[in-house]
């Protein structure tokens, strides 16, 4: 909203997930993580150093690579990407676009790229919501990664 101010702590229903062109319908949260692959160096310590100076390791990154996983409820008459919808998607066995970003935002999202669907697993209790979950694996980089595109405490024009 033009002129209005966030602050405080970031509400979760602010945050969207899209798989493909619409948001994971009756999505009931998200998680996205971000992996650093590291890899240890020993070397010997310089001869002026003590002993003890040998036990300590470097670390250096030698890849990157990001996962997202959601649940969202079954719902017969969804409008966004709900379970029929990812389900065809993962059938296809291809890669899906995704993109993560503010509410309102969603011609700026922080993350933006190509995914595979690693795993859809739906979970149909007796007498209770139908539920499923859903977890994508990046394939390559990402189109868009943005950390500006992260509103923190920024009044909007």
């Amino acid at each position: 909203m033009p002129g209005t101010t966030k602050n405080g702590y970031c509400n979760g229903s602010d945050m969207l997930l899209y798989v493909g062109t619409k948001a994971v319908g009756s999505c009931t949260t998200h998680t996205t993580t971000f992996n650093s692959e590291t890899k240890e160096r020993a070397v010997k310590p310089v001869a002026s150093k003590a002993i003890s100076s040998g036990l300590w390791k470097k670390k250096g990154v030698v890849g990157l690579s990001y996962s997202i996983s959601a649940e969202g409820l079954v719902f017969y008459d969804e409008t966004e990407c709900g379970f029929k919808e990812l389900f065809a998607m993962w059938k296809a066995g291809k890669p899906v676009t995704v993109k993560c970003m503010e509410r309102e935002k969603t011609d700026k999202p922080y993350l933006e790229g190509s995914c595979v669907i690693a795993s859809l697993e739906r979970t149909d209790p007796a007498q209770d919501d139908s539920t499923y979950s859903i977890s994508l694996e990046n394939d390559g980089e990402p189109t868009t990664l943005d950390e500006s595109a992260i509103t923190e405490n920024v009044a909007e024009e």
